[in-house]
């Protein structure tokens, strides 16, 4: 009989001295495979102090840059390096500086889904999780990349009006709209909505609880509500159900779906262990600005309420 591939993965991790992040919005089977299951910030943290070999990234581009940046000594690879994200596509190295150039003197804040050139040309990093935290240390103008509605979320939990949005999203999460989550509430009328800020505003002002990826497994674990309506990418559904058998996980819309966290599968995870496939590099004069911002946001994570909790992106 051949091999089956989940055993075939677990004997190259082992060969090869790998280990797999994995984000939260990948497949089941992928993220059953796991030696790492989290989000952007729990990932990165977890990037930093592997002392794996190599790095196996499934989740999208700029995660596994992420990762290389803070491991300019260590491999890392994806099963498929074509999984990117829109969002960080929407902000270049250039018209970052284009913007700075707008707005002499302000602060750049940007979230950690943008590309290694956005980063290099940054302050700090932020994820969902500490995206409040880290613009409420900052006095004065904050120009906030690439995700407008995150920056919305911040400027209207402070009640500051100094942030400066870069005019990005993720279509993924902009797909969800207010009367998806109506008729789900329809079908489910006890049910909390819990959302990522990512969405759009108007979702946000809708949910019972905001938060980060890792921010709403916790949240759902501790509520005592027993029914959830899940307002981000669907994929996340998968842990929450199968780390609260005991509760209901219904999607917000059914349209959240990210056909680039959908690009990993068992057979290129195999395929990426067996053959070393889909490295992932950053020159390292881009890597060497761009680790700056990280590990700023890094080190502050380490120093809030979110470390103790895990949460980030």
């Amino acid at each position: 009989m051949p091999e089956d591939l989940r055993e075939r993965v677990a004997r190259l991790r082992a060969e090869r001295n790998a280990v797999i992040l994995v984000h939260n919005y990948e497949p089941g089977p992928i993220q059953d495979l796991a030696d790492h299951l989290g989000d952007s910030l729990g990932l990165a943290r977890q990037a930093a102090q592997t002392r794996a070999a190599c790095i196996v990234f499934c989740g999208v581009h700029f995660m596994a840059e992420t990762a290389a940046i803070l491991n300019p000594d260590k491999p890392v690879y994806m099963p498929d390096p074509h999984a990117g994200c829109p969002m960080a596509n929407m902000c270049t190295g250039r018209e970052l500086a284009a913007f700075k150039a707008q707005h002499p003197g302000a602060t750049v804040v940007t979230y950690v889904n943008s590309t290694a050139e956005v980063k290099a040309q940054s302050d700090i990093c932020c994820t969902s999780a500490n995206a409040v935290d880290v613009v409420r240390d900052i006095a004065g103008k904050v120009l906030f990349v690439p995700d407008r509605n995150l920056a919305d979320y911040a400027a209207r939990t402070l009640d500051r009006e100094d942030i400066v949005p870069w005019n990005g999203f993720c279509p993924t999460h902009e797909r969800i709209l207010p009367e998806h989550v109506a008729a789900a509430r329809a079908e489910h009328p006890e049910a909390e909505l819990v959302a990522h800020p990512e969405c759009r505003p108007a979702i946000v002002d809708l949910a019972d609880h905001v938060a980060s990826t890792s921010g709403i497994v916790r949240y759902c674990a501790e509520s005592r509500a027993r029914e959830f309506l899940v307002a981000t990418e669907v994929g996340l559904l998968h842990r929450l159900r199968k780390e609260n058998p005991d509760k209901a996980f219904y999607p917000a819309s059914q349209v959240a779906d990210c056909p680039d966290m959908k690009l990993t599968t068992l057979e290129k995870l195999a395929w990426c262990l067996e053959e070393r496939s889909g490295r992932v590099q950053v020159p390292e004069e881009i890597a060497a600005r761009a680790r700056v911002p990280i590990e700023r946001m890094l080190e502050k994570a380490a120093r809030s309420p979110v470390a103790a909790r895990g949460e980030g992106g």
